[in-house]
C-alpha cells in the first residue's frame, strides 16, 4: 500500500510576520500615548484658566462681605503661602478664593503660581491678581485680576505677569 504524500504546509504565521505586526502595534500605541499626554496637559491648562476666571465673581462676593477690602496687603508671592486673613486663604469668609486656588495647586506646583493683594502703599487691599504658569507651554503664564483682565503672557514666570505699584495690583 502506497501512501499518498502531498507536500503539506502548516497554515499559520511565521515568526517574522508576527514580529512585524507587534512592531507596528508598538509604534501606533506610542503615537497615541504621546497625543493623549498632550491632550491631558492642554485639558489641565483649560481647567486652570477656568478656575482662575471664576475667581472674579467669588472675589466680588468676598469684597462686599468684608468691608470693601480683599484683606491685608500681600506682595506678590507663591499662592500656597497666602494667609488665612485674606481672600486667598480664608476658609470661613464668603467668597474666599481658597477652594479655587486649591484646585489650581492640584494641577500646578506652588512655585509656578503668584498671588498679590493691594498696592505697596496700602494697608488693606482694594485690588488683587493671580498668575499661573501654563503646563503645556511653560514659556507662558495666565493672569486674572480684580479689574477684569484675563490673559496669557509670554512670560514663564508668573510673578512677571503681575504689576504692583503704590495703589494697585493688576495683571501686567
Amino acid at each position: 500500500m502506497k501512501l499518498n504524500m502531498k507536500n503539506s504546509q502548516n497554515k499559520g504565521f511565521t515568526l517574522i510576520e508576527l514580529l512585524v505586526v507587534i512592531a507596528i502595534i508598538g509604534i501606533l500605541s506610542g503615537v497615541v500615548l504621546a497625543a493623549l499626554t498632550t491632550a491631558r496637559t492642554k485639558g489641565s491648562d483649560a481647567s486652570i484658566q477656568t478656575e482662575l476666571s471664576n475667581m472674579r465673581s467669588q472675589a466680588e462676593l468676598y469684597y462686599t462681605s468684608n468691608s470693601s477690602t480683599y484683606g491685608p496687603k500681600l506682595n506678590e508671592t507663591a499662592c500656597s503661602v497666602a494667609t488665612t486673613s485674606n481672600i486667598f486663604g480664608s476658609t470661613t469668609l464668603t467668597g474666599s478664593l481658597k477652594n479655587l486656588l486649591d484646585g489650581v495647586l492640584k494641577k500646578q506646583i506652588s512655585a509656578n503660581t503668584a498671588c498679590a493683594i493691594g498696592g505697596t502703599g496700602e494697608t488693606n487691599g482694594s485690588s488683587w491678581a493671580v498668575a499661573v504658569k501654563m503646563l503645556s507651554d511653560t514659556a507662558k503664564s495666565f493672569c486674572v485680576d480684580s479689574a477684569g483682565t484675563s490673559k496669557t503672557y509670554l512670560s514663564g514666570t508668573p510673578g512677571d505677569a503681575i504689576f504692583q505699584d503704590t495703589t494697585l495690583t493688576k495683571c501686567n
